[in-house]
């Protein structure tokens, strides 16, 4: 939210099942100049929904606050109970686009929450980016204004809808196609029932995660632990300095496949290596994610595909597509490469949008989004630009290179690499040219918490301290 903004004063309420999200909501919301109403409830007692709901959408109603925020176990009762109150537009989001699509769209005023279907890191995104979004379109304006009019709100400024027209091309981004509606409908479907994301469950977090093998954040940072299980994480963070580097190193590696001549036999024997040695993924071209799906089912082996591979000279909005695509049919984790000459050019807007196209499209589909820089073609000041591009786009991980470039991963790339997402949640992934355990050992002390690797196996083994013939 820009410092002259006028959405200053926000009510907040909460159950007993959302108390937990709503307090940390409130200290996130008061640490960025927001006022704060607090609409109880002020503990974990069972309390019912509907009244604490009521009281924030009346505050909303009368004009006394900008904005309110609630808090339940799903989100949905407390969206049908502020909606009886005249002039409030309350909306139900569960993710980012959801968050952004309610105020550009339908100018929601009170936000809800479901405080057992979204962890808290998850649900400060859907806030911050649900305050900063303004509904400006005319068209939306007038639609607005057939649902019902707030009366104590003022109409959009017309400095408001001159802007819209400067952020239209961005917003056209978030466009739907008929599959990504199918898409949307099926995940509420989804957590309606007893999934287990809907259930609060989690059961891919820590226990099978990197702290497993060193313990060294659940030892001297449990609630940063408690943070990454928060989010859904399935890998926790490996950083430098954070003890030896573990024995077990099937976690680490994305079992890797992209040359072109690759068949469908030989991407079903990498999917079956990587389930026999419980590698953390498999990574294959566009055109395998189906196949690499369907024979890793029911099995803890992700599929990554790759995106703008291997040039990255595609657009934006193609990238969001192939994204999309990709997602759609099993992929849970994207790889894509930026526009280079973009970079080398000096438009970093550009290099952010083509990767903050990615990355919507990953988040609304619960993926990972890995952005592979090609560092052989950058210098130091490019590669460090570059990863902070990709951390104000919310990615995942930072990644060297693609394999088909001029260079692999070198220990000094990752380091820098490391140093610039440092104090952030951003992993770093290091690929091209890891042959052997010792490459392995080289780059993960450098900084590196995932390895691509083609000779994954191989790896595996002399960690194991096999002797392996060529």
């Amino acid at each position: 939210m820009t410092g002259n903004s006028p959405i200053r004063r926000i009510a907040v309420g909460a159950d007993h099942g959302g108390f937990d999200l709503k307090e940390r909501i409130k200290s996130h919301v008061l640490q960025r100049g927001f006022a704060v109403e607090d609409c109880g409830t002020g503990c974990q007692e069972p309390v019912d929904y509907p009244v604490f709901a009521r009281a924030v959408a009346e505050l909303v109603s009368a004009g006394k606050v900008a904005r309110g925020i609630i808090v339940d176990g799903a989100g949905i009762g407390s969206a049908m109970v502020a909606n009886k109150q005249p002039g409030v537009r309350a909306a139900l989001c569960y993710d980012v686009s959801s968050a952004r699509n309610s105020r550009e769209h339908n100018d929601a005023n009170v936000l809800t929450l479901g405080a057992g279907l979204i962890g808290p890191s998850l649900a400060l995104q859907i806030v911050d980016v649900w305050l900063e979004s303004e509904c400006t379109a005319e068209r939306h304006l007038r639609r607005v204004a057939l649902i019902e009019p707030l009366p104590s709100t003022p109409p959009a400024s017309t400095a408001l809808a001159q802007r819209s027209s400067a952020r239209g091309e961005e917003r056209n981004l978030d466009r739907f196609s008929n599959q990504d509606v199918e898409r949307i409908v099926q995940r509420i479907a989804e957590m309606s029932g007893v999934s287990p994301l809907a259930s609060g469950t989690t059961s891919d977090a820590c226990t099978n995660a990197a702290c497993a093998l060193c313990k060294v954040c659940a030892e001297t940072n449990p609630e940063l632990v408690r943070q990454f299980v928060g989010m859904g994480a399935d890998r926790i963070v490996h950083q430098p300095g954070a003890g030896t580097i573990p024995s077990e190193l099937a976690k680490y590696i994305d079992h890797t496949l992209l040359k072109p001549d690759a068949t469908a036999a030989e991407i079903e024997h990498l999917c079956a290596e990587a389930a026999e040695h419980g590698f953390a993924s498999v990574c294959v071209n566009p055109n395998w994610v189906a196949l690499a799906s369907k024979r890793l089912a029911g099995t803890s082996v992700k599929v990554c595909s790759v995106v703008g591979f291997p040039l990255g000279a595609h657009v934006p909005e193609i990238k969001a597509l192939e994204a999309r695509r990709a997602v759609r049919e099993g992929a849970r984790e994207i790889d894509m490469v930026i526009n280079v000459g973009a970079l080398k050019s000096g438009d970093d807007e550009l290099v952010y949008r083509d990767i903050r196209a990615v990355t919507e499209a990953c988040m609304d589909g619960r993926s990972l989004c890995k952005v592979i820089i090609e560092a052989a073609l950058l210098t130091d000041d490019e590669k460090v630009c570059a990863c902070r591009l990709a951390k104000r786009a919310r990615a995942d991980f930072v990644k060297t290179s693609t394999g088909f470039g001029p260079g692999g991963a070198t220990a000094h790339d990752v380091a820098l690499m490391a140093q610039a997402v440092c104090g952030t949640t951003i992993g770093v992934k290091a690929a091209g040219g890891i042959r052997s355990f010792q490459d392995a050992q080289e780059m993960i002390q450098a900084g590196a918490t995932r390895l691509g690797a083609s000779a994954g196996v191989k790896i595996l083994q002399e960690s194991r301290g096999l002797t392996i013939t060529e």
